[in-house]
């Protein structure tokens, strides 16, 4: 049943006892009714409460199991009924409360494209976006959501592509550029041919990965277990001190009355709620709670340098052929093998290539952190790392980021590339030195010199170099616990396998492919990469909220809780002063959703 109706219930069996009572004179059927709710209801929270007992925890509905069942057997049945109020009530307000804090992260999902105007022929159809097919043509109209990823076959336009990058001035596009969903299309319609299915499309696994972090648990919510049974502890010791000084019993029932729970039941869960709305605001997805209870706790983080540290936009510097082989020849070869990959490297050879006609390859096969092979008119082309390519005993003539190639097994060249690092990596840096992160390092596929000088440019001092997925794997899975948790940030497919090892995978998502956004458990949606300290300092700002805000709550409680020991606070009063600690707890809780 949901919270909301079981309050309504309360609430309307408080009016029934209200008329039983003062209008029509019966306090002997009110008293029954009452009672009977209470019993009812503490039974609700009692199998609530075993639940989390046998999941290794001690909850907190053990206070208002007391409380309720003191206040009955003092004969205190309106305050018995207040309190029921207030759980209830209270329930409602966390609902709230959590629908107020997830207000930004769901609206992403409420500007889901559902429908494509398809062309075909001279017609026009209205299909679902889940019917739209690679090649198929569509057009989009002004100020509507472009569906799909797609290429753009009609003339210039601008777009609006705030929701997927946070920059706020319109991107021009011209023809032939290739266009993300979830942009916004300018004042004319637009033609597009499609180039991914819905489901693979920016925009799509965007609300995919919203829907993901919905569904993850938060759990530190557990914090409140944690300070449960100290809580609990006081609590009696509270209310057994008061009955023993006066032998009242009333004095029990009016202790445990503003015990509330509330403050642990509501604030974690609501500022971890707040944290993760924040941080999608910035650009950033949180999949889970317990994301941001490691991203405060992590000792080390580590980085890849292609596409993350560097921005990536790598160009072909200088053609080296060997073995009789051509410029032309070697370019050729590379591009034919390539031309399907979304590398950084494969790309910058395709942007290098432009519109020259190039043959397809054939018996494409891609291995994982060391190149592609494929054969081109008859001949084996491989296409990667040196030690991939050939096995032949070759001097490297020059130390940047390179491609190398064999033609049928002999040694036909090397391709150099020229990167630049992104101007936001040095302050980066410096900014998680600032935060007192303990150790600071790239692990790179690419040559430990080359890696060595962009670390040096920036501020890393720690760095692996010709690194393959595995050895990343090892580096991270052997970090000494005094480092942990541990952060992995990465943009590509073969940071996949590290960013689900890390105790924290972070991925570059808006240019880094979907596999690495996936494997994360933080996906950085703007090509920015000081939202990795922007993140770590939402999570650390959240953190420091939720404990304010819990022992803020049990502050007032117990505050609470000594005045009414001296019998000064009736309990009746006091069950209607739970409503102001939830309020309070809440309050404090939502402060997670303001940037600072």
């Amino acid at each position: 049943m949901k919270n909301i109706y079981k309050f309504i219930i309360v609430l309307s069996i408080a009016l029934v006892a209200l008329v039983l009572e003062f209008i029509l004179k019966e306090p002997h059927y009110a008293k029954i009714l009452i009672t009977a709710t209470g019993i009812l209801m503490s039974i609700v929270l009692l199998k609530g409460m075993i639940d989390v007992l046998r999941s290794g925890n001690f909850g907190v509905d053990i206070l208002a199991i007391s409380a309720i069942a003191a206040t009955l057997a003092v004969g205190n049945y309106w305050a018995a009924l207040i309190i029921l109020i207030m759980i209830t009530g209270g329930d409602s307000l966390e609902d709230y409360a959590q629908k107020k804090a997830r207000k930004d992260l769901k609206s992403l999902l409420d500007n889901t494209p559902r429908i494509a105007h398809k062309k075909t022929g001279n017609d026009l159809h209205d299909v679902p976006v889940e019917d739209i097919k690679i090649g198929d043509i569509i057009i989009v109209k002004p100020k509507e959501i472009i569906p799909v990823d797609g290429i753009l076959l009609s003339g210039e336009v601008l777009l609006d592509e705030s929701s997927l990058t946070g920059e706020s001035k319109p991107v021009n596009k011209t023809k032939g550029n290739g266009l993300w969903s979830g942009s916004v299309n300018g004042s004319g319609a637009i033609t597009i041919q499609v180039s991914k299915l819905a489901k693979d499309s920016q925009y799509q696994q965007l609300v995919q990965l919203v829907h993901n972090s919905e569904k993850e648990p938060a759990h530190f919510v557990r914090m409140a277990d944690r300070y449960a049974l100290p809580f609990t502890i006081v609590a009696f010791l509270i209310a057994g001190i008061a009955y023993l000084i006066t032998k009242d019993p009333n004095r029990i029932a009016e202790v445990l009355v503003v015990a509330s729970p509330c403050p642990l039941i509501l604030a974690a869960p609501i500022a971890l709620i707040a944290g993760m709305s924040r941080s999608s605001r910035n650009g950033v997805v949180i999949k889970s709670g317990t994301v941001i209870e490691k991203l405060d706790r992590m000792k080390a983080i580590a980085f890849d340098k292609t596409g993350t540290l560097t921005k990536g936009d790598l160009t072909v510097d200088d053609i080296i052929p060997e073995n009789s082989y051509s410029q032309d020849e070697l370019i050729d070869f590379v591009a034919s093998v390539e031309q399907q990959s979304s590398h950084v490297l494969a790309v910058s050879v395709m942007k290098y290539i432009g519109d020259k006609p190039i043959p397809l390859a054939t018996d494409l096969k891609e291995i994982e952190g060391n190149g592609i092979e494929g054969k081109v008119n008859g001949k084996l082309v491989k296409v990667g790392k040196l030690n991939f390519v050939t096995t032949e005993p070759i001097s490297i003539k020059t130390e940047k980021t390179s491609l190398f190639v064999s033609v049928n097994d002999k040694y036909a060249g090397e391709i150099t590339f020229t990167d630049e690092v992104r101007p936001e990596a040095r302050q980066t840096i410096a900014q998680l030195i600032k935060m007192g992160i303990q150790k600071i390092m790239m692990i790179s596929g690419d040559k430990q010199s080359i890696s060595e000088n962009i670390a040096k440019e920036i501020g890393i001092t720690e760095v692996h170099g010709g690194c393959l997925p595995e050895d990343k794997l090892k580096i991270l899975k052997s970090m000494p616990g005094e480092f942990r948790p541990v952060v992995m940030v990465g943009d590509g497919v073969n940071d996949a396998p590290s960013l689900t090892v890390a105790d924290v995978g972070i991925a570059m998502g808006a240019k880094g492919s979907s596999s690495a956004s996936d494997s994360a458990d933080v996906v950085i949606l703007r090509d920015n990469l000081q939202k990795v300290s922007d993140t770590i300092l939402i999570s650390k700002e959240t953190m420091k909220i939720a404990r304010q805000s819990v022992f803020i709550g049990i502050a007032v409680c117990t505050v609470l809780m000594l005045i009414a020991a001296f019998g000064v606070l009736p309990a009746l009063i006091g069950a209607g002063l739970q409503e102001v600690v939830d309020v309070i707890s809440i309050t404090s809780a939502l402060r997670a959703l303001k940037d600072r």
